[in-house]
C-alpha cells in the first residue's frame, strides 16, 4: 500500500528554483532530540495521555508530524552517532549497547557529521545537552596525588578534552558526557571541564537512579535541564546577532533517568515522577522555542523534534499489578493509566515498536504546511541528507551512507524511502522495514522484554505494520516467500558500503 504525505504542494514554482532560493538564503536548523520520551507521552500523539504537554502539541500543530518515524536504534549512542553522521551504528565499532560516560571517542578523526557539512557550507554551530558519543578525556599520571573519586578512573578535571564535540564540526558544545545518570557529574564547555568536582555523588534507585562518581558543586541533577535551556537561548540570542545562519544540536537529558523533576513541575501530572519529568521536558522545548521567537528567528528557522528511543517505561496489562503511580520504585504503568509508547509492543532497546517509534515533529515556516502528517516511513539518520540538499551540499563517498533527504516530503510529495529502514536493537538484533512488511531477525526482543531471544535465531517474526501496529500477529509461517527475500535485501545491505 503506498504511503501518503499530505501536505499542500508549492506550486507554481519549478522544484530547481526552490531549492536555489534556499542555497540564496539558507534557514537556521534547530534539532531538538528528547532522551527516551515515548511515542504516547506526547499528547497530541496519545489522545489519552493524561500528561500535559502543549508546547511540542503547538510544534506540531504548526508543522508536519511524521506518524513513522523511527530512531535507528533502541538505545542512545548508536542513535546519537546514526542522526549525526547518517550512517547506521552497527557499520561502526559499536555493534551493541551504549557507552559510558568516561568511553573513548566513538566518532573517527575526520568523520563527516552534520555540523562539519553545515559548518563548511557557512553555518554557526553548537551543540548543548548530552554528547554520549565519547570523549578523549585528559587522565591523570601516576605521579600526581588525586582525591580518590568511587567510579572515576583517574580523569585530570583541569586538563584538555583532546577529542569533544567542537573537535567534530561544533564550534561550540557545553553539556555533559553521556547520560545523566551517568559519571562524571561536571558541566563540560569546549573542550574542558567547567568545575572540579568536590562531592562524591552516591548511587541512587529508580526512579531517581544515578550511578556513583564524582560530582562539581554546581551540577545540581534536577536543575540540568534548566542550565541547558539557559545555554541554548544564549546561543539562539547570540546568533541573532551574526549574519550566517545557525545550526544547534540540543540534545535534552530528559526523560532519561534519574526521573527526577525540578520541584515546580512536582505533583503537576497524576502520573507520579515520570509524568512530571515528562511535563518539565515539554516546558523546556517550549522555553527554547520561546528563545527562538524573542529573537525573532522563528520564520527563518527549520525545527526538528524527535526522541532517541522509545520510553523504558513497561506496560503492564493485569488490572492488579502496582505501578509507578502506586509506588514509584516500579518502572512501568498499568496500561489504563499510561502507555508511554502508544499502541506499540515492547520498551526502550527492544527490536519491537517502541524501542524505536518515536515522535518527529518538523516546523518550518514558508515550507512545511501547518497541521500536516506524513505517514512514509523515515528513519533520524535521513536528517544529514536532508540538511545536506537543502544548502545545496553534496554526500561524497564515505559519507552518510544510509541517509534519505525528506525535503521532498516536507514539502508534501508522496514518495517512498529510497531505501528500507534498518532497525536495531540494544542486543545487536536486526529489523528490516519495507512498506508495510517488517521482519525481525531474530526470536524475540533483543532488548530488555522478555523473551528477548537471539540474533539471527529462527524462527524470524514478520509483522504486516498497515494493520497490526501492535505487533500481535506473527505472519512469518503464512509468507515465507516475504520473509526470505526481505532477509536477502537486509543481508545486502549489511554487506554493502551504503543502503543504496
Amino acid at each position: 500500500m503506498k504511503r501518503l504525505c499530505r501536505s499542500l504542494v508549492l506550486v507554481s514554482v519549478a522544484l530547481g528554483c526552490v531549492i536555489q532560493s534556499l542555497a540564496d538564503s539558507n534557514p537556521n536548523v534547530l534539532v531538538l532530540l528528547a532522551d527516551d520520551l515515548g511515542f504516547g507521552d506526547v499528547r497530541i500523539l496519545n489522545a489519552d495521555s493524561r500528561i500535559p504537554t502543549p508546547n511540542l502539541d503547538q510544534l506540531a500543530a504548526e508543522g508536519m508530524t511524521f506518524l513513522d518515524a523511527h530512531s535507528p536504534s533502541g538505545v542512545c549512542t548508536p542513535t546519537r552517532y546514526g542522526l549525526l553522521t547518517g550512517r547506521y551504528c552497527w557499520r561502526s565499532r559499536l555493534k551493541r549497547g551504549v557507552l559510558g560516560g568516561y568511553s573513548p571517542p566513538l566518532l573517527e578523526t575526520g568523520q563527516t557529521t552534520i555540523a562539519s557539512m553545515l559548518q563548511e557550507h557557512g553555518y554557526r554551530t553548537g551543540a548543548v545537552g548530552k554528547w554520549h558519543l565519547g570523549m578523549e578525556l585528559p587522565v591523570l599520571s601516576d605521579s600526581v596525588s588525586r582525591t580518590e573519586w568511587s567510579g572515576d578512573p583517574g580523569i585530570d578535571f583541569g586538563g584538555v578534552i583532546t577529542d569533544s564535540p567542537i573537535h567534530h564540526g561544533f564550534d561550540s558544545y557545553f553539556g555533559v558526557s553521556a547520560s545523566l545518570d551517568m559519571a562524571p557529574y561536571v558541566y563540560i564547555r569546549n573542550d574542558r571541564f567547567t568545575k572540579r568536582p568536590t562531592l562524591q555523588q552516591k548511587a541512587m534507585t529508580f526512579p531517581h537512579f544515578v550511578r556513583q562518581g564524582p560530582r562539581a558543586d554546581d551540577f545540581v541533577i534536577d536543575e540540568v535541564l534548566d542550565r541547558l535551556t539557559e545555554e541554548a537561548v544564549t546561543f539562539i540570542h547570540q546568533a541573532s546577532e551574526a549574519t550566517k545562519p545557525f545550526f544547534l544540536y540540543v540534545p535534552l537529558t530528559g526523560p532519561h533517568k534519574p526521573a527526577l523533576p525540578h520541584e515546580r513541575f512536582r505533583g503537576t501530572t497524576p502520573l507520579g515522577e515520570y509524568g512530571d519529568f515528562v511535563a518539565q521536558v515539554d516546558w523546556t522545548i517550549g522555553k527554547i522555542l520561546e528563545g527562538l521567537s524573542d529573537a525573532k528567528l522563528a520564520n527563518e528557522t527549520l525545527v526538528i523534534f524527535t526522541s532517541d528511543n522509545g520510553s523504558y517505561m513497561h506496560r503492564y496489562d493485569k488490572p492488579e499489578m502496582k505501578d509507578h503511580v502506586d509506588d514509584m520504585s516500579i518502572q512501568g504503568f498499568r496500561e489504563e493509566r499510561h502507555r508511554a509508547n502508544g499502541p506499540f509492543r515492547g520498551t526502550k532497546a527492544d527490536i519491537w515498536e517502541a524501542g524505536h517509534h518515536v515522535p518527529f515533529f518538523a516546523r518550518w515556516p514558508g515550507q512545511i504546511a501547518a497541521g500536516t502528517q506524513c505517514h512514509t516511513t523515515v528513519c533520524l539518520t535521513d536528517l544529514f541528507a536532508t540538511f545536506a540538499e537543502i544548502v545545496g551540499a553534496s554526500i561524497g563517498d564515505g559519507e552518510a551512507e544510509d541517509s534519505f533527504s525528506l525535503l521532498s516530503l516536507l514539502w508534501g510529495d508522496s514518495s517512498e524511502r529510497g531505501a528500507p529502514v534498518i532497525h536495531h536493537s540494544s542486543a545487536g538484533m536486526f529489523a528490516i522495514r519495507e512498506g508495510k512488511w517488517k521482519l525481525i531477525l531474530g526470536n524475540g526482543s533483543g532488548g530488555r522484554q522478555a523473551p528477548r531471544g537471539k540474533a539471527f535465531q529462527r524462527p524470524y517474526q514478520l509483522f504486516d505494520m498497515g494493520s497490526d501496529v501492535a505487533e500481535s500477529r506473527d505472519l512469518a509461517g503464512r509468507f515465507p516467500e516475504i520473509v526470505e527475500r526481505l532477509t536477502a535485501r537486509l543481508e545486502a545491505i549489511r554487506t554493502s558500503s551504503r543502503a543504496y
